[in-house]
């Protein structure tokens, strides 16, 4: 039977991670699905535990970049090799829960003026969950003002429509909100996306996290913000990035608290 989803997945160095990944997709009890997994030049053992995987299931594609290219030129040659109807996402260092492919195909299928869905997601860390997250059931244009409308990692996306919109945007100001400006191409063509209200995803959010958000992420992520506001036509779009800016200036560690307080309620 050909498969229906292809699970875009790249990955560096998550060698204490991955495996538990992997095993999470082939515990799902939607099973007709293809994996392209990318390995982006890691400097661990990631690579060899991804062969190991590939060697054991054969519906891995299992590709290797010759040096880091990050995460959306990788995930753009991960889409070369899809030749089915739905995408989907995947980290290398979470855990999709065993329902979340059967209850996201099964919306799309049953629901075909949505080009996406999404969900909420479950954080955890080392100790275990610490958090639950929110999501707007019908995003809107508007609901782009308060930040990215669905959670990347738990997606499927209509192929079609990852197509029109040429897939991931590839340039340095889009270190981490490859996402939010995949979901603007998105809704800029008309298209309008779903989040389940169910958490069927599972992010790794512990105590490097953090760290990844610098300033200057926080900077590049004022401009994007601040044009695709300003191109959806939201009235004081200036006001709604420049609060994102504003953050780089709060310690991490005062961010970690309040971050955490917030998903904790």
């Amino acid at each position: 039977m050909k498969a229906r989803i292809t699970i875009l997945m790249s990955v560096y160095n998550c060698e204490s991670t991955l495996e538990e990944a992997l095993d999470s997709l082939y515990n799902q009890t939607y099973k007709n699905f293809k994996l392209v997994l990318c390995d982006d030049a890691s400097s661990d053992r990631t690579y060899e535990i991804a062969k190991k995987y590939a060697k054991k299931y054969d519906n891995i594609i299992l590709i290797k970049n010759e040096k880091n290219l990050s995460l959306p030129a990788s995930l753009n040659k991960c889409l070369q090799y899809v030749d089915t109807e739905y995408v989907a996402r995947m980290d290398g260092d979470d855990i999709s829960l065993p329902k979340r492919f059967e209850k996201e195909i099964n919306f799309l299928d049953n629901n075909l003026e949505y080009a996406l869905v999404s969900c909420p997601m479950i954080y955890f860390d080392e100790t275990g969950n610490w958090g639950k997250g929110n999501a707007i059931e019908k995003p809107t244009k508007n609901d782009f003002k308060i930040g990215t409308p669905f959670c990347h990692a738990p997606s499927m996306i209509r192929t079609s429509v990852m197509r029109e919109v040429e897939g991931y945007t590839v340039n340095r100001y889009l270190i981490r909100g490859q996402d939010y400006y995949l979901w603007y191409k998105i809704y800029k063509k008309g298209y309008v996306g779903y989040n389940l209200q169910q958490t069927l995803y599972k992010m790794r959010d512990g105590k490097d996290a953090m760290k990844r958000r610098t300033f200057k992420t926080r900077y590049y992520g004022f401009l994007v913000k601040n044009q695709i506001l300003k191109d959806l036509g939201i009235k004081y779009y200036f006001v709604y990035s420049f609060s994102d800016l504003l953050k780089g200036f709060i310690p991490n560690s005062l961010m970690k608290i309040i971050r955490r307080h917030r998903m904790m309620q």
